[in-house]
């Protein structure tokens, strides 16, 4: 850790081990460095995404935090911080070419992003490291010596504007826009913050304001050394990169002001507009209800994270919980209860505390009685007070996680440091927003005192109330009205109301691990996973983690039924099967997750897919939860009618959106006899009852073949008990013949083919076009370039091979063998168009050859 005279903090962090810092630093490649590099040469790499990860080693990453953001926007000029994010951007006055930045790290494998929130503005990159000490150099003129000429201001505006138009369609945008303009006249929060072409160009030109000009005043007064925190990472050693950021930074100027503090500006809602119920017509079409409290900033309490505890409890799924009640009755899918700790969640003059529910068709109809059960709950806490043994459970779960997390992108660990650094002492810097340090009753107590009926403001969102919000908020075109909280329900909850006795905290958790013990191979180490287990009923692929040496495993398996693809109608009962086994698992494995042991159940082309990944101490009593509840599944009436209605809504949105629709097609036309969409929607409309369900679930645990992939830390004794309590628990038989490859594609003619379709939804004006290259030498390029890069996480490797699995292909060097030999594939490409209107697709491909979708090399 450093600081610079200027006043600029930087943390360096090196990513060199003991053995590689003792060697002689490689000398750098005399490449392309220049101003030349700046321009739109021929020469620049196309294929950036593909550039970007082909190194042998980790990026190198720096990241840049301003403590200014959007609170500082002139009253006049709305949108003038994330504009200026954007403009410095167009060149400097030591490397003038616009966007030129841009082009040199598309050259050398690298990216780059910036960021606006309230009060801080974040930039970031990544590059190979040989081309990191010059792209440091460019990267801070930004706040050194930026050009925005004037002619780049009104490109630049169009740029801006385009991200308003396209955070517009989405809810979330919306209801911040909304809710922010609840606060007080004159509070920051009310501002309009995205900026769009009418605030940055056309009222600015009536007004006669200078745009470049207030740019300028504005990078001067808020771009200033002293506002700033850097953190660096790269295979360097610390002395080259204090170095190069002491040699570098020092030149960003200091203007000897004070920061922007709006910490004097509390209370911003404390208004006659909160406290009442709007009702919101959303795009989406989903039910969805939100209850929030406006509370003195927490920041400062980050050692105890309060709200942090609070959400844990108003969050949790299991027994007793607000969410495990709505279930029962169905009236809830989901419920997030928290705050997001993003600036308009929290800052120096509030933060934000909401309970956020999406509701079934019968919860909205219900939706004052779901508010009543989270009041309910939220009396409870504040009865029984804050419990140590829960504080000190989610510690223990905290720190276990921060202790053996997997590494991050470099680009996005520097980014998340440089912002701790602007929060947090520089001993938490690495810590600070992860770790719950110490247990404070009244800390905890003083929040949750304010969570009443009497402070909470309730949005409701329904596209059932399409046509009765007479009112528009401003920005985003928003639908909504506002009225009173029933006087009954004000008068209720005023109150000393009865809790409802299914409300309690949680009990202890059985999943939380506490062995993190390395195992000891108890088989030969392998490069590759290996068979272990091969019969008639299932396979199972093994291989002990000796790299990365962390005490986690991944399991994938595969249940593979031949009755999924008999029809249609079998399709949609698996879909809903599915969603009812999820639904049927959350509360009682959702002690599971909060333990950081993560599942995954989703419904396949052919089987069931179930995805473990966590601490291998207590991951088989989860694997068991899971199996247990699929032999032993069971629905009511009610549950499955509210999975109906839910799975309707899901294929209706997939046929409304253009490239969903689009998708399906290119798949049906690719694969032989694939289903449609609108075939299993047409399904679901009919009349379909639980009877129906229960006996597509028993043919479906009456014949399997179970595949498996399991990695880590387990030993291989212990992966074949897996696979074990799969084939004791199910009792199922074997398919009457060996699992087909399933995953294989029609080669296509050599010629080009044309599908157009006509969108669903007319009121979109949106197309989507799809071109589909059947090409072989680009796939093998792209791979060869793939097989360069280092995996950085035991569960990339994991993804690679458990993809040889489910297309059955079992090639786990794959990328070995196809740079070996990629001199057998044509160059030639096939070219299939999706734009739109559907022949007869089964004509087409009934009489085409299949082939996998990645040949096997031999």
């Amino acid at each position: 850790y450093i600081e610079l005279t200027n006043g600029l903090k930087a943390l360096l962090i090196s990513d060199l081990t003991q053995s590689e810092s003792n060697k002689e630093p490689v000398a750098k490649e005399e490449e392309d460095s220049g101003e030349e590099e700046d321009g739109d040469s021929e020469s620049t790499n196309e294929n950036s995404s593909c550039v970007r990860k082909c190194s042998s080693e980790k990026q190198s990453a720096a990241a840049l935090c301003i403590s200014v953001g959007s609170f500082s926007d002139p009253a006049d000029l709305p949108g003038l911080a994330h504009f200026l994010e954007h403009m410095v951007f167009m060149g400097s006055e030591k490397y003038p070419a616009e966007n030129g930045f841009d082009a040199f790290l598309k050259r050398h494998g690298g990216s780059d992003n910036a960021s606006t929130d309230c009060e801080r503005t974040i930039f970031k990159f990544d590059v190979q490291r040989k081309y990191f000490r010059e792209a440091l150099d460019r990267w801070a003129q930004f706040f050194i010596g930026p050009l925005m000429i004037p002619d780049a201001v009104d490109r630049e505006v169009e740029a801006v504007d385009s991200e308003y138009q396209m955070a517009q369609p989405l809810d979330s945008n919306r209801k911040e826009m909304l809710f922010g303009g609840l606060a007080k006249a004159g509070h920051p929060m009310s501002k309009f913050f995205w900026g769009n072409a009418q605030t940055l160009k056309n009222e600015l030109r009536e007004k006669n304001i200078n745009t470049y000009e207030r740019l300028r005043e504005f990078w001067r007064r808020y771009y200033s050394a002293h506002y700033m925190t850097l953190a660096v990472q790269s295979k360097e050693t610390l002395d080259n990169l204090e170095e190069w950021v002491r040699e570098i930074f020092i030149r960003i100027p200091n203007n000897g002001q004070p920061r922007a503090d709006f910490s004097d500006l509390q209370d911003p809602f404390d208004t006659p507009d909160f406290n009442k119920l709007y009702r919101v017509v959303p795009v989406r079409k989903i039910h969805a209800l939100t209850i929030s409290w406006a509370l003195p900033p927490q920041g400062k309490h980050y050692r105890v994270k309060p709200l942090h505890y609070i959400s844990w409890l108003i969050g949790h799924e299991g027994a007793g919980s607000i969410l495990s009640l709505l279930r029962k009755k169905c009236w809830a899918l989901a419920l997030f209860g928290g705050n997001s700790e993003s600036g308009f969640d929290q800052n120096t003059t509030y933060s934000i505390f909401s309970v956020s529910i999406t509701l079934s068709d019968e919860g909205f109809h219900n939706f004052f009685q779901v508010i009543h059960i989270v009041f309910q709950y939220l009396k409870m806490l504040q009865s029984v007070g804050p419990q140590q043994r829960l504080y000190e459970e989610i510690q223990k779960i905290e720190a276990s996680e921060f202790h053996y997390q997997e590494q991050m992108e470099p680009i996005e660990f520097v980014a998340n440091i440089c912002e701790n650094m602007q929060l947090f002492p520089k001993e938490d810097f690495l810590r600070g927003d992860q770790l719950m340090f110490e247990y404070n009753t009244e800390v905890i107590s003083a929040p949750l005192r304010l969570l009443t009926p009497a402070t909470a403001n309730i949005l409701l969102l329904s596209p059932e109330h399409d046509g009765l919000c007479p009112l528009k908020e401003k920005w985003f075109g928003t639908q909504y009205s506002v009225e009173d909280i029933p006087q009954e329900y004000c008068d209720l909850w005023a109150g000393d109301f009865p809790l409802n006795p299914d409300l309690h905290l949680p009990a202890e958790n059985r999943f939380i691990a506490t062995d993190f013990t390395l195992k000891t191979s108890d088989c030969p180490d392998t490069d590759f996973p290996v068979k272990i287990i091969d019969n008639e009923r299932g396979r199972l692929w093994f291989r002990k983690d000796n790299k990365f040496k962390i005490p986690k495993v991944y399991a994938r398996f595969q249940l593979l039924a031949p009755i999924i693809q008999e029809s249609p109608k079998n399709l949609v009962l698996f879909d809903l099967f599915v969603n009812i086994l999820a639904h049927n698992l959350a509360e009682t494995a959702y002690d599971a997750d909060v333990a950081q042991l993560e599942y995954m159940l989703f419904p396949g082309d052919h089987g069931l897919f179930i995805r473990l990944k966590g601490f291998n101490h207590k991951l088989s009593l989860l694997l068991n939860l899971i199996v247990d509840h699929l032999a032993n599944f069971s629905t009511t009436p009610n549950v499955f009618s509210m999975f109906i209605e839910q799975l309707k809504k899901t294929y209706y949105i997939i046929l409304i959106k253009p490239d969903q629709l689009g998708r399906d097609v290119r798949l049906q036309i690719l694969e032989h006899h694939r289903w449609s969409v609108m075939q299993k929607y047409k399904v679901i409309m009919t009349d379909l009852g639980v009877t129906d369900l229960m006996d597509f679930v028993n043919r479906f645990k009456a014949e399997l073949f179970v595949e498996g992939l399991i990695q880590g830390n387990f030993t291989s004794a212990e992966s074949k008990e897996f696979l074990q309590y799969f084939i004791e628990k199910l009792q199922y038989k074997a398919p009457p013949a060996e699992p087909p490859v399933l995953f294989r594609v029609v080669e296509l003619p050599q010629t080009h083919h044309l599908c157009k379709v006509q969108s669903l939804n007319k009121a979109d004006a949106n197309s989507e076009v799809t071109v589909y290259y059947q090409a072989f030498q680009t796939q093998v390029t792209a791979l060869i370039k793939l097989k360069e890069c280092e995996d950085t996480q035991l569960g990339e490797e994991v993804d690679r091979n458990w993809f040889e699995v489910l297309t059955q292909q079992y090639v786990f060097d794959r990328l070995n063998k196809e740079v070996r030999h990629q001199s057998i594939y044509s160059s030639s490409l096939t070219l299939l168009n999706v734009v739109y209107r559907i022949t007869d697709i089964r004509a087409f491909t009934s009489s085409l050859n299949l082939h996998p979708y990645h040949k096997i090399l031999q």
